[in-house]
């Protein structure tokens, strides 16, 4: 590699300070992906274990990166036995009813999906960002996307809603613009948004993905048939793209820019190294404002960097020489 300039010189020596025994990533505190809460009309016997069943199938798809199981030999007999793997649950009072909140056994979710003959990946989805505007034009809310958010969360995705005082231009969103993504990072923690647009019968789709757009139109009877389509269009696009599992571990090539300092380097071992499919990270080197890593991951080097661009800290990059995957460094 080319020699790098003083300001490169000087973060490479701090990396080298630093060494590749950075302290392991702090995750961020959020709720548990083994933790469901469901709506119930009452407290019988048959309202629970049909409560926990339902709430199992959400906690599976979670385990499973988004993958749908409900093909897989054993699962229908799974939900029967929900009850067997609940560690807690407990009644809240909940407009207009109540709901049961049910936590699972880790440990018990993780053999399960081991046992359906899928590779989990607990917690390692950010939420997608929902903007979706009516046929008035204007931003629908929490209630008015309840169809897309049910259809979502049975798929193993959790939704955020934004704020439309303060929503960000879908235009820049949809050209990935650094500064848009980051600051939808900063308030929301995701790489993930699906942009909607109602009319008169169908609809017009775009999901953002750490910096890559993908379109489609959809045509439905009611509004919340396609918000519902949405919803399982969305789950299954992000999908195909991040839940790529590899037969063995691969060793691949990271190149990552847009790196300014010795704390922009500190947190992106910690987004690596958070990431569940990582195995080992090494750096090799550093020119300008990139840095270059050697990366063992239970995925092959293009499916991770799609993972870890969907988590909002860093977005795809143009190709750079001799890596297989290339990622930008969000401020």
């Amino acid at each position: 590699m080319r020699p790098s300039p003083m300001r490169l010189l000087r973060l490479f020596s701090l990396v080298l300070l630093l060494g590749f025994a950075a302290p392991p990533a702090l995750r961020a505190q959020s709720a548990s992906p083994y933790s469901v809460t469901v709506p119930v009309p009452d407290t019988s016997d048959t309202q629970r274990s049909d409560a926990f069943a339902t709430a199992l199938s959400q906690v599976l798809a979670r385990a499973a990166g988004g993958q749908d199981l409900r093909g897989k030999p054993g699962y229908d007999d799974a939900l029967k036995n929900a009850a067997s793997l609940v560690r807690h649950f407990q009644y809240a009072r909940a407009a207009p009813g109540m709901s049961l909140a049910v936590d699972f056994e880790p440990g018990a979710v993780r053999h399960l999906v081991s046992s359906l003959g899928v590779a989990g990946s607990v917690g390692a989805k950010p939420p997608v960002l929902l903007m979706v505007r009516g046929s008035d034009g204007q931003l629908l809310d929490k209630a008015a996307l309840a169809s897309l958010a049910a259809a979502a969360t049975a798929r193993g995705y959790g939704v955020a809603y934004v704020d439309p005082a303060n929503a960000p231009d879908p235009a820049k969103v949809d050209a990935a613009d650094p500064a848009t993504l980051a600051a939808i990072n900063q308030q929301y923690h995701t790489g993930l948004v699906l942009l909607g647009s109602l009319h008169d019968g169908d609809a017009d789709w775009t999901l953002v993905s750490g910096g890559k757009a993908q379109h489609w139109n959809d045509k439905a009877a009611t509004e919340d048939a396609l918000l519902a389509g949405a919803g399982n269009g969305m789950a299954a696009r992000i999908g195909r793209q991040l839940n790529v599992i590899g037969a063995a571990v691969s060793d691949g090539k990271l190149w990552v820019s847009g790196l300014k300092s010795a704390m922009d380097y500190a947190g992106l071992l910690n987004v690596l190294r958070a990431d569940p499919s990582v195995r080992g990270v090494v750096t090799l080197g550093a020119e300008n404002d990139g840095m270059l890593f050697a990366v063992k991951s239970a995925m092959p080097a293009d499916a991770l960097a799609a993972n870890l661009a969907a988590s909002g800290r860093l977005i795809s990059g143009p190709a750079h020489a001799g890596t297989d995957a290339s990622l930008r460094w969000l401020h």
